[in-house]
C-alpha cells in the first residue's frame, strides 16, 4: 500500500513539475518575442534624440550619450512635418469616415436586409478582397488623372471610400444580434436607420471600435497610393517622411537622427491608440469571428 502511494506522489510531483516547466517555458518564449517585436521601437526612440556621430559609431549604444530633443524641432522646422501632419489627418478622417458608414450600411444590407441576388453580391463583394491594390491602381490612377484628381485630397480619399474586409466583419457581427432587438424596434415605428444607428450599432461597438483603429491605422500608415496619385501636394507623413532626406540635401553629414524623429512622430498616433484601446480590437475580432 505504502508503494502505491509512493508512486502516486511522485507522479503527482512529476506532473507538478512538467506544469512548472511548460509555464517557465512560456515566460520566457513571450519576453523572446516581445523583446524582438519592442526593440525596433525603442532603437528607434533613441536613435531619435541621439547625435549623427552617435548613431554611425562602429559599436552601437544603448543609450544616449547626449540627448539632443533638437532633432525635433529641426524636422518641424527644415521639413513642414506640421503640414503633413494636417494632410495626414484630413486624408485619414476622410477614408475613416467613408469607410465605416459604407461598411455599416452594406453590412446591414448583406445581414438583415433581404432582397433578389443578395448572396451573388456578397460573394461578389468577398471576391475583392483577394484582389491586390497592385493590380487596379494603374486603371485607377489613369481614371482619376482623366478626371483631374492627381495631387488632391479625394484622390487620396476616394478609392478608398469602400472596405470589402469591414463589410464582411459587420456582417458577421450583426448576423450574431438577436432578431427579437430588431422586430422590437420595427414594432416601435424605428425605421432602417434607426434600427442601424440606435440598435445594432450600439450593440456591436467592440467590432465598430475595432474597425474605427484598423481603418485609422491603415490610412494613417498608407503610403502606396498618396506616392503615386500625390507626388507634390498634399503631401503625408508617410511620402513625407521619405523625402525627408532629400530635405536636407547638400549637407555635409547625413540625417539619419533626424530621420528616426521624424518616424517617432509618424508612429506615435498609432502606437497611443492601440495601447488605449487593444481590449476592444480583441473583443471585436472574436466577435466576428464566433458567427
Amino acid at each position: 500500500m505504502s508503494t502505491m502511494n509512493n508512486l502516486d506522489y511522485r507522479s503527482n510531483n512529476a506532473a507538478i513539475a512538467k506544469k512548472k516547466i511548460a509555464k517557465v517555458l512560456q515566460y520566457v518564449v513571450a519576453i523572446i518575442i516581445t523583446i524582438i517585436v519592442a526593440f525596433p521601437i525603442y532603437w528607434m526612440l533613441i536613435s531619435s534624440v541621439k547625435s549623427q556621430d552617435e548613431i554611425l559609431l562602429s559599436i552601437p549604444t544603448l543609450w544616449p550619450r547626449e540627448w539632443h530633443f533638437e532633432n525635433y524641432v529641426n524636422v518641424f522646422a527644415k521639413a513642414n512635418f506640421g503640414k503633413y501632419y494636417i494632410n495626414t489627418i484630413i486624408m485619414t478622417a476622410g477614408i475613416l469616415i467613408s469607410e465605416i458608414l459604407t461598411g455599416i450600411l452594406g453590412a446591414y444590407g448583406f445581414s438583415i436586409g433581404k432582397f433578389k441576388g443578395q448572396n451573388v453580391l456578397f460573394l461578389i463583394v468577398l471576391g475583392a478582397l483577394m484582389i491586390p491594390i497592385q493590380v487596379t491602381f494603374i486603371p485607377i490612377y489613369i481614371m482619376f488623372a482623366k478626371w483631374g484628381l492627381t495631387n488632391t485630397f479625394l484622390g487620396l480619399i476616394l478609392p478608398n471610400t469602400v472596405s470589402p474586409y469591414y463589410i464582411f466583419m459587420l456582417r458577421q457581427t450583426f448576423l450574431s444580434v438577436d432578431n427579437s432587438y430588431i422586430e422590437a424596434a420595427r414594432v416601435d415605428g424605428m425605421g432602417r436607420l434607426g434600427v442601424i444607428f440606435k440598435i445594432l450599432v450600439p450593440m456591436c461597438k467592440s467590432t465598430i471600435v475595432t474597425i474605427t483603429l484598423v481603418t485609422f491605422t491603415t490610412g494613417w500608415n498608407s503610403y502606396f497610393w498618396p506616392k503615386i496619385i500625390a507626388k507634390d501636394q498634399p503631401r503625408v507623413l508617410t511620402v513625407g517622411l521619405a523625402h525627408l532626406k532629400n530635405t536636407f540635401a547638400g549637407q555635409a553629414t547625413m540625417n539619419n537622427h533626424e530621420i528616426m524623429a521624424g518616424a517617432v512622430m509618424a508612429v506615435l498616433p498609432v502606437i497611443i491608440l492601440f495601447f488605449i484601446f487593444q481590449k476592444y480590437m480583441l473583443t471585436g475580432y472574436s466577435k466576428a469571428a464566433m458567427k
